[in-house]
């Protein structure tokens, strides 16, 4: 039996970790954290039994707490309600699903209290990778990945000498708009943006893949995941989300993990690493597939892609500024404050206006988002 915590029950990769538990049988859920959606946790309580269970506000947890007064688990709120649920001593594995680098203070109170981490929030290697990292090192923590395609990199290199590693070949669908030209961007609403061709995932990772910042994202993730260097890893379109990710080893020879789309697997893959479980739904059928298609990516219309790298180059804050520059024009895109491509003008006014701090502290890092989110509510 292995035991797990999760923070962000109710969001996407959440919810399927869930499911993951309860086809299995074997994985008791101690722990859980959401948001605010009230109704969705109380019912994962009844279902799964945690001791603990964390909100955002006070305010939610005291309705949760009424909710579920016939049942034994604790309810916590707020920052150190993370906090509990992520150092909960009886828990093997923190999944951390949750969105935005509130991620990044249980990601580091986990690892410091020895969990091994299944790692869907991207913002925390996105921003602290040079302190997540090493710290995971000293710990003897292993930091296992959930998103497909950094689990597609983790499944090809097991067994491999990652010092034979040329690139690293990050696979991407092309989004929804993949083929469109600037001119037929300028007036695409958000509804448009949510029709992804291949994934089902929460709204603003599906916006993300709509301007490619997902896959630039992504690429930070890699370069601290797999100790790359930007130049090695690169990015490319496989429009049928067939093969999640390759990696090209010094003697010529690629690796790559093909499967449907669906996160149950990398989900699955993560929490019984390294042991493979059956896992239901479709198989692939190579005999009715057709063909596998590969294009470059438009980095010409999808600027979210160069400028990640731009931020990656750069490094220190900056990659924090990108972040919290997208997730606040992807929130006014979606509620249609802004239009689509205004995203990538939010998001290289604030590179140009910040003033990078070389390897920052946690404290430094929170005070660049911060000081991101005032820029922008000053100048849009």
């Amino acid at each position: 039996m292995k035991t797990i915590a999760i923070l962000g029950s109710t969001g996407s990769i959440g919810t399927q970790t869930l499911e993951v538990a309860e086809a299995n049988g074997d994985l008791r859920v101690a722990a859980l954290a959401a948001g605010s959606n009230v109704e969705l946790l109380e019912r994962q309580i009844r279902k799964f039994h945690p001791k603990l269970a964390a909100l955002a506000s006070e305010e939610a947890a005291k309705d949760l707490r009424v909710r579920v007064r016939d049942l034994d688990v604790r309810i916590v709120s707020g920052m150190e309600g993370l906090i509990e649920v992520s150092v909960m001593p009886e828990t093997d594995i923190l999944v951390t699903a949750i969105v935005g680098m509130i991620g990044i203070r249980p990601t580091i109170v986990a690892i410091e209290a020895g969990k091994d981490i299944a790692l869907a929030n991207k913002e925390t290697l996105v921003t602290a990778g040079h302190i997540i990292m090493p710290l995971a090192k000293e710990k003897n923590v292993r930091i296992l990945p959930v998103d497909s395609e950094h689990s597609a990199v983790f499944q090809a290199l097991n067994g491999e000498n990652g010092k034979q590693v040329s690139r690293i070949l990050l696979t991407a669908s092309g989004g929804p708009f993949r083929g469109k030209t600037r001119k037929e961007l300028e007036n695409v609403q958000p509804e448009d943006a949510l029709k992804h061709p291949n994934w089902a995932m929460g709204q603003k990772i599906t916006i993300d893949s709509a301007t490619l910042v997902n896959k630039g994202l992504e690429v930070m993730e890699a370069k601290w995941l797999f100790g790359a260097e930007l130049e090695q890893i690169e990015v490319v379109v496989q429009p049928q989300s067939v093969i999640h990710s390759m990696v090209e080893f010094t003697d010529g020879a690629v690796m790559a993990q093909l499967g449907t789309p669906d996160m149950k697997l990398p989900i699955q893959y993560a929490l019984y690493y390294p042991e493979r479980r059956y896992l239901g739904g479709e198989r692939l059928d190579f005999g009715s597939m057709g063909r596998l298609t590969f294009e470059e990516p438009d980095e010409e219309t999808f600027l979210g892609l160069p400028l990640a790298f731009q931020a990656a180059r750069d490094g220190g804050s900056m990659p924090t500024v990108f972040n919290a520059a997208n997730e606040c024009a992807v929130s006014r895109f979606l509620h249609k404050q802004i239009r689509f491509l205004d995203i990538y003008e939010i998001l290289q006014a604030c590179m140009e206006e910040h003033h990078v701090v070389e390897n920052p502290a946690v404290e430094e890092i929170l005070a660049a988002e911060q000081m991101t989110y005032e820029f922008i509510e000053n100048r849009w």
